[in-house]
């Protein structure tokens, strides 16, 4: 099959993902329902996630055990954000202990460096609320 429009690769992996439901699938799975490549499913998921809302079907969440699926279960999807927001908080941690922080600390001067610092150790804050609030 060759290159697709996000929003055919999309409807294939909805269909694939409605047909397993309440079961998730994995990327394998969704390779071999849909008969896309990897690169075409992984498209596909995110055109679902970037218009399922519009569509007034419930989210697309992923896990380890269960893969892809669509749900409407509020601790389903309180741990997927939880997931996530970890997630984000250790990548928005190591960018700023590794490369923001030494940027700020060799130019001082340097405005981008401050406003960068500032702006990602606010988010930093909130994210790192976020994963403790409900523990």
């Amino acid at each position: 099959m060759g290159r697709l429009a996000p929003n055919v690769s999309g409807d294939l992996v909805r269909v694939a993902l409605r047909e397993a439901h309440p079961a998730g699938l994995t990327l394998r799975q969704l390779v071999a329902a849909t008969q896309l490549t990897p690169a075409q499913v992984s498209t596909g998921l995110r055109f679902l996630r970037d218009t399922l809302a519009a569509l007034g079907l419930p989210p697309l969440v992923w896990s380890r055990r269960d893969g892809y699926r669509h749900t409407d279960d509020p601790a389903v999807l309180v741990a997927y954000e939880r997931a996530f927001i970890r997630t984000e908080l250790t990548r928005i941690a190591r960018l700023l202990s590794g490369t923001v922080i030494p940027h700020a600390q060799r130019l001082p001067d340097d405005e981008w460096a401050e406003l960068i610092l500032g702006q990602l150790t606010g988010v930093k804050s909130a994210l790192s609320l976020l994963v403790r609030v409900g523990q």
